[in-house]
């Protein structure tokens, strides 16, 4: 580390630390802020800052929302017999771009009683017929399936899960539109 630059090289370890930005990204983005764009630093930290204390988990579904209950739970247009649960409240913005589901989601992103009691009184509030499993396909994660259909096996659900179009082991974060597009429209019957 250079003498005198300590700030700017814990700007960079601080980007650094961030998903898929390598050390290179993390000099570019540092340098461009405090050399090139001052106002778009002041602007990141700001908007940082902001996300950190308006956002929380949806009550209902363990969604991002700025909100106790989020939009999509609250959006009374969406078919509420359809349910799509997610491992991560990020795989929500994937599937809502792709337009090809309408109804309301579930984030389980740790098994737990408390989820699990979550989960059973959105299916019973909504009265939901249908759940698609939108998860990234793998051996752990068919065992996870398994496991949220047996403890489910009391209620008249019919389930599904995402088919062709999303590869074994990616995430759905780096799934194009139009994969996701035809998975869900694709999806199979478990």
């Amino acid at each position: 580390m250079n003498k005198g630059l300590e700030k700017f090289y814990e700007l960079v370890e601080a980007f650094e630390s961030l998903p898929t930005i390598g050390k290179k990204s993390a000099l570019r983005l540092a340098y461009h802020i405090v050399m090139n764009d001052n106002y778009c630093g002041i602007k990141i930290a700001h908007s940082i800052e902001n996300a950190l204390k308006n956002i929380t988990k949806c009550v209902r579904c363990g969604s991002m929302s700025e909100h106790e209950i989020c939009e999509v739970c609250l959006d009374e247009s969406r078919d509420n017999t359809k349910l799509c649960i997610v491992q991560s409240a990020k795989d929500i913005f994937v599937i809502e771009d792709s337009r090809q589901f309408d109804g309301k989601y579930f984030v389980i992103d740790e098994l737990d009683q408390e989820v699990l009691d979550s989960l059973h009184k959105f299916i019973n509030d909504n009265e939901v017929e249908n759940i698609l499993f939108a998860i990234t396909p793998s051996i752990a994660n068919d065992a996870f399936i398994l496991f949220i259909e047996d403890k489910l096996k009391n209620h008249n659900i019919k389930f599904t899960k995402i088919a062709q179009g999303v590869p074994t082991g990616v995430s759905l974060e780096n799934v194009d539109i139009l994969s996701l597009s035809k998975a869900i429209q694709s999806k199979v019957e478990i």
